[in-house]
């Protein structure tokens, strides 16, 4: 029902932790950064025309299973897709691939609840965003 897109993105000096690895927070990170890249690309709908029309998305869970580290000078090939919406709430799982041998280097999922700027409160997503997210 929903597609998948993938996101290339560098391990930067500044992501790299004291163990000479990418630090544990950078995945959600890169997931993230993702996400905003394929709403652009992909979706054809960015973060500032959510915005514009009094939305925003919110992080309500998130579950990252690490399976394998990236170093300085990877690259990470992040995959995202939308699972199921609900309500005010949708779910989007990744993987984290090595992209050198697309070996799985991270996984899991996000909950995302969409919120009207003006009150703060959760929203229903309305059908046209749905129908965007649809592709």
């Amino acid at each position: 029902m929903f597609s998948r897109f993938r996101t290339e993105i560098k391990v930067r000096p500044d992501d790299i932790d004291m163990n000479n690895h990418v630090h544990f927070s950078k995945y959600m990170d890169y997931v993230l950064a993702a996400r905003y890249d394929q709403m652009v690309n992909n979706y054809k709908m960015s973060m500032k025309e959510f915005i514009d029309i009094g939305y925003n998305w919110f992080v309500s869970e998130s579950n990252v299973k690490y399976l394998r580290q990236l170093n300085l000078e990877d690259t990470a090939v992040v995959e995202t897709g939308l699972t199921g919406y609900s309500g005010a709430q949708c779910t989007v799982t990744f993987q984290i691939y090595r992209k050198s041998n697309m070996k799985l280097a991270a996984e899991g999922s996000f909950v995302y609840t969409m919120v009207s700027i003006k009150t703060g409160r959760p929203v229903a997503i309305p059908e046209e965003i749905i129908e965007k997210y649809s592709v």
